[in-house]
C-alpha cells in the first residue's frame, strides 16, 4: 500500500474508539474529512453533526406534524393571512410573507449566535446546559450518559436522512407518509 493509504488508516485508528463508532459501520468517514485530522478538527466535526442532528430532529417533527394538519391558531400577519392557509413543505416559502421569512432568520439567527453556544466549556462537545439546564443529566453515571449521549448522536444522523428523504419525495411528488 501506499504512504497516504496507511495514513489514512492509522489516522481513522485514532477515532476509532469515539463515541458514534458503533456496529456494524464501525467508525465510518468515507469522504476521509478527518484522514490527517487532530482532535481539534473531529471535536468540530462532531459539534456540527450534533447540532445538525438536533435541527434535523426538529425539521422532522415538524413536517410530521404539518402535514398531520396541525397548525398554530390565528394569523401569520397584520393582513389576515392565517397558519392554516399555509401550504407544507416548499410551498410554503411561496404563502409566507417576506417579514415572516425574514423573522424565521432572525430567530434562527439569534439561536446559533446568543442560545446554542457551549459558553461554560460543556462536559463533552455539543453541552450547551451552560450550567443552567440540566434536567437531571448530573444523576445519571458515566455509562448511562455514554449510553444517551450515542442514541441522540444516532437519532441526529437517522433524523438528518429522514428530513432529506421528506423534501426529495416532496419535490418527487411521491409522499412516504401513508394516506397522502
Amino acid at each position: 500500500p501506499s504512504k497516504g493509504n496507511s495514513k489514512v488508516r492509522t489516522c481513522n485508528k485514532a477515532f476509532e474508539n469515539e463515541l458514534g463508532a458503533q456496529p456494524p459501520l464501525g467508525f465510518f468517514d468515507p469522504l476521509n474529512l478527518v484522514s490527517d485530522a487532530d482532535q481539534e478538527r473531529f471535536d468540530r466535526l462532531r459539534y456540527v453533526e450534533i447540532k445538525h442532528g438536533r435541527a434535523s430532529m426538529l425539521a422532522v417533527v415538524g413536517y410530521l406534524v404539518q402535514e398531520a394538519g396541525i397548525r398554530l391558531p390565528g394569523d401569520i400577519d397584520l393582513h389576515g393571512t392565517s397558519f392554516a392557509s399555509i401550504r407544507n413543505g416548499f410551498a410554503a416559502f411561496k404563502d409566507i410573507p417576506a417579514s415572516g421569512i425574514a423573522q424565521i432568520f432572525g430567530f434562527v439567527g439569534f439561536l446559533e449566535l446568543a442560545v446554542m453556544k457551549d459558553l461554560t466549556g460543556g462536559e463533552f462537545v455539543g453541552d450547551f446546559r451552560n450550567d443552567f439546564f440540566d434536567l437531571g443529566w448530573d444523576t445519571f453515571d458515566e455509562e448511562t450518559k455514554l449510553t444517551k449521549r450515542a442514541i441522540e448522536l444516532n437519532q441526529g444522523r437517522a433524523a438528518m436522512m429522514g428530513i432529506l428523504a421528506l423534501m426529495v419525495h416532496e419535490q418527487l411528488g411521491v409522499s412516504l407518509i401513508p394516506s397522502l
